[in-house]
């Protein structure tokens, strides 16, 4: 296919600027049932909403890294506004019901929406880091080495309390020099240091804006993730996920995980 950009703006369409024939093309349901179709519409969306997320994201921790708080608010908003959109994706699956999922089930494997490289890449760049989800990647060495350094690199929140530090904000320095692609461990010491920032707003305002802009991610985040739970159980009830999860009892478990642990302990000490 001729690339895009190569084209003259006067030659450019609208299907050859986005790749129609290919994206459409891009469907290949297994069976011959007929709502194998929207599962894989749904997936595939979901999909290139996560890859828009990661360019986000990757934007503002940029920005942040530079200092530059203001300015990445924008990105975090945005990711927000994408994270909300795919949660109302689950209302139209759920158009979908038990006995015409099973008719198509059966084809799908063990291949599973936990096995999503990139969703894997969001939670890593938030700072939820587990390294035993590499394996799931091995067989796609492109992916597995972006997870790999997602993993690796300080996450949204690292960059956050560099920021914190850099304002003269007591950040714990066994904080500012973890291991970054461990999982973060909730901090007293973070939370006192929010804590001033929530206590004298108008002083710390970019910070307390940035504060607030993380919240809208993990709050998103696990509004994302309750609706999955209920959407799996309306559909498949307690059965065991096809990727060989316990379905509906991991995904439950998943609704106790917070990317900011202190931004939200911190509320009841105000």
């Amino acid at each position: 296919m001729t690339d895009p950009s190569d084209a003259q703006p006067s030659t450019i369409t609208y299907a050859g600027y986005l790749a129609l024939d290919d994206l459409l093309a891009a469907q290949h349901p297994i069976s011959d049932e007929h709502d194998e179709m929207l599962f894989v519409i749904i997936h595939q969306t979901k999909e290139l909403w996560l890859k828009q997320i990661l360019h986000e994201v990757a934007q503002a921790q940029a920005l942040v890294r530079a200092g530059d708080l203001v300015p990445a608010y924008k990105s975090l908003a945005r990711v927000s506004r994408i994270q909300a959109v795919m949660t109302m994706s689950w209302d139209i699956l759920a158009t979908m019901t038990p006995a015409e999922y099973l008719r198509f089930r059966g084809v799908l494997g063990s291949s599973s929406g936990f096995q999503s490289d990139q969703f894997r890449r969001f939670e890593y760049m938030l700072g939820l880091k587990d390294d035993r989800f590499l394996r799931f990647h091995e067989e796609r060495p492109e992916a597995h080495a972006a997870l790999r350094a997602a993993l690796e690199a300080p996450s949204l929140y690292d960059d956050a309390m560099a920021q914190l530090a850099a304002a003269g904000l007591p950040v714990p320095p066994e904080v500012l020099n973890r291991d970054v692609s461990k999982p973060w461990e909730p901090s007293e010491g973070v939370e006192a240091a929010w804590l001033e920032v929530y206590r004298d707003t108008a002083r710390w305002w970019p910070l307390y804006q940035l504060a607030e802009k993380l919240v809208d991610l993990d709050d998103a985040l696990l509004t994302w993730r309750h609706k999955h739970v209920v959407t799996v159980e309306r559909i498949i009830g307690r059965r065991r996920g096809t990727g060989g999860t316990e379905g509906v009892s991991y995904l439950t478990e998943t609704l106790q995980r917070r990317c900011f642990p202190e931004l939200w302990s911190l509320r009841t000490k105000l």
